[in-house]
């Protein structure tokens, strides 16, 4: 019953959404990706595609991250929602395989974010691996410790299962910073492969690992 029940509340849904792009006068859209899925629904949906963008007045911070947090080294930064799509799994194993080369062993990672159910998992894969000294978390950051934390970092790292348009990297971007993600949906849109940044596959931690050991390693 509760399988037929989801079913006639997708369908009702569906038809709802498409009645909306039908009397829609323009929808706009991030990227081509985002405009391909209204297509889908309506071929002859009006759909524009104006990209996102990021406030350059706005990232700036007065925040010393590296004196704050006491990190003595260089870091690569993770910032999102601690979830099981952001792919921070992901990012943990890879930086599991990455501990033990000299080339980076004083390198770290640190994670900035607020929790969406996975922020336990995250910290009991840690200490698992035994990473506690190597994976800094920030929980609940003040946005002028993020913006100090772009500026300071070697490179961002976003190994999202799923994204539509993400506004990180575009934040990243604007320190002139590169960004290692995934070739999932949208990213590609955004982040272009060995252009302003690199693309793996998503849940591949070899392939993370050795992008993060590239850009380290190759100024």
């Amino acid at each position: 019953e509760s399988g037929l029940l989801l079913k006639i509340l997708y369908r009702v849904q569906n038809y709802f959404i498409k009645k909306i792009i039908k009397h829609a006068t323009t929808i706009s859209v991030a990227n081509e990706y985002e405009k391909a899925i209204f297509l889908d629904l309506d071929k002859k949906s009006k759909v524009q595609i104006i990209r996102n963008g990021v406030n350059l007045e706005t990232l700036v911070s007065k925040v010393n991250f590296k004196e704050k947090y006491k990190i003595n080294s260089k870091f690569i930064l993770f910032v999102g929602r601690f979830s099981k799509s952001k792919g921070i799994e992901t990012l943990v194993n890879s930086f599991n395989i990455l501990k033990n080369e000299k080339e980076i062993s004083d390198t770290k990672l640190v994670i900035m974010g607020v929790n969406f159910g996975f922020e336990k998992e995250m910290e009991e894969l840690i200490k698992k691996f035994n990473l506690s000294d190597k994976i800094l978390v920030i929980k609940n950051p003040p946005r002028e410790d993020v913006i100090s934390a772009y500026g300071e970092s070697e490179f961002l790292i976003l190994p999202s299962q799923w994204e539509l348009s993400p506004l990180v990297p575009l934040e990243s971007f604007a320190f002139k910073k590169p960004v290692i993600s995934t070739k999932s949906h949208g990213i590609p849109f955004t982040v272009q492969d060995n252009k302003n940044g690199i693309l793996v596959e998503p849940e591949k931690p070899d392939q993370l690992a050795k992008a993060i050991t590239k850009l380290l390693l190759d100024d």
